[in-house]
């Protein structure tokens, strides 16, 4: 079927709009994502502020908007940038925590590039409150303002930003600091390291967004000390004088080589799709943020020799087996997707039963409806423009 991936993106975008896509407290022109659905009063008045959540609501609709421009999408998006900044109660920047800002100030970076919107005024404010925030003594990002936990999280978005706006030193830093602290026996990225009184600890937690934020600033550098070489992206460098300057992107494209094959072998069952177990909350949108980077990888990592190509045909494979089953298992209401939590096993119907946050099961303990969370539905939506992209780039075979 002709553009298969891209339609299933499309009503992917339409059940978000549908459920979750509402105006903020009522006001014209704005929108937000409710944070579950069937949301609760308060979930319906915004009385939660997901910060990073809805920066990946705008990041899902630039996908949306970057495979067709269109009039509604624009405007939307154009409502979101505004609405976050009411709901946020000033400017954007007036947050503790450094990961947040990361992942809205990459979402930021992305609308100046898409055609007929303006990258809002508060981006480069975003950056260098970013950049203002780097630990002196470790050269990194803490997590948030006022701690002492340096973490991948707020590191790894902030380090693809840093790639993309020119800040390629800083970028390099931040990325040798995960790769040199981070890395585990399994070739996985751990969570990140603690000062304590008595010493650095390390948090040796593993998760799914830490491996794809750290494959995505790694393929950021190692693009731009390619380009700085004077290479092109795909450019064979075999037999090049300058090959000891080419060489300066090898480390990173190493790291995506091997990190590749750790998330296939640790993360993915045999069929390749990515079996994680993140649950819901923040951990809902984990594997969507992996399978973005992966994509990201199929479509860009220089393909100059046969270990990057297969990498690259591993990577396609991870996202596009992991979209057929998220697929195969939904659900679908009034004719629109519901996504599991868990992607190789069948989507849960969310329900509230109107007793306040949680039904009355909920609240005993009894079940936990995970598929509630927009966080899960924006996942399962990443993924499915992550499938969309390699469809539309001729990658997915």
């Amino acid at each position: 079927m002709a553009e298969k991936w891209v339609h299933r993106a499309d009503l992917a975008e339409a059940a978000i709009n549908d459920r979750h896509a509402s105006k903020l407290w009522g006001l014209p022109r704005t929108n937000l994502a409710v944070v579950a659905w069937p949301p609760t009063s308060q979930e319906s008045f915004f009385f939660r502020w997901n910060y990073w959540w809805q920066a990946h609501y705008l990041d899902c609709q630039l996908d949306a908007y970057s495979r067709r421009a269109t009039k509604a999408r624009r405007n939307r998006i154009k409502a979101t940038v505004k609405s976050m900044r009411i709901r946020n109660g000033g400017p954007l920047t007036k947050n503790r925590y450094y990961d947040d800002k990361a992942w809205l100030a990459l979402a930021f970076g992305r609308i100046d590039a898409l055609p007929k919107l303006s990258k809002p005024k508060v981006s480069a404010a975003l950056e260098e409150d970013l950049l203002e925030g780097i630990d002196g003594l470790t050269g990194v990002l803490p997590w948030r303002k006022g701690e002492t936990f340096y973490n991948v999280p707020s590191n790894g978005p902030a380090a693809i930003m840093m790639a993309r706006t020119g800040r390629l030193e800083q970028a390099r830093t931040i990325v040798d600091w995960i790769l040199n602290t981070l890395t585990n026996d399994d070739h996985l990225i751990m969570d990140g390291l603690r000062l304590r009184m008595h010493g650095p600890e390390i948090v040796r937690d593993i998760h799914p967004y830490c491996q794809g934020v750290t494959m995505g600033a790694c393929l950021e550098i190692g693009l731009a000390l390619r380009k700085r070489a004077g290479l092109g992206e795909n450019q064979d460098i075999s037999g090049f004088d300058d090959a000891i300057r080419a060489d300066d992107s090898m480390p990173y494209i190493t790291a995506i080589r091997s990190l590749v094959e750790a998330i296939a072998t640790h993360m993915a069952n045999y069929q390749g799709v990515i079996d994680w177990d993140t649950g819901e909350g923040d951990g809902g949108m984990f594997k969507g943020i992996l399978a973005r980077y992966l994509a990201d990888v199929a479509l860009r990592l220089p393909g100059d020799s046969p270990h990057s190509k297969a990498t690259r045909k591993l990577a396609k494979r991870l996202v596009m087996a992991s979209a057929e089953s998220v697929w195969h298992h939904r659900l679908e209401v009034d004719g629109l997707p519901v996504f599991g939590t868990e992607w190789s096993k069948d989507a849960r119907l969310p329900h509230n039963y109107g007793l306040g946050p949680r039904s009355l099961a909920e609240a005993a303990g009894v079940i936990r409806i995970d598929e509630r969370d927009l966080s899960v539905q924006l996942s399962g939506w990443m993924l499915m423009e992550a499938a969309a992209r390699l469809e539309k780039a001729g990658e997915a075979g």
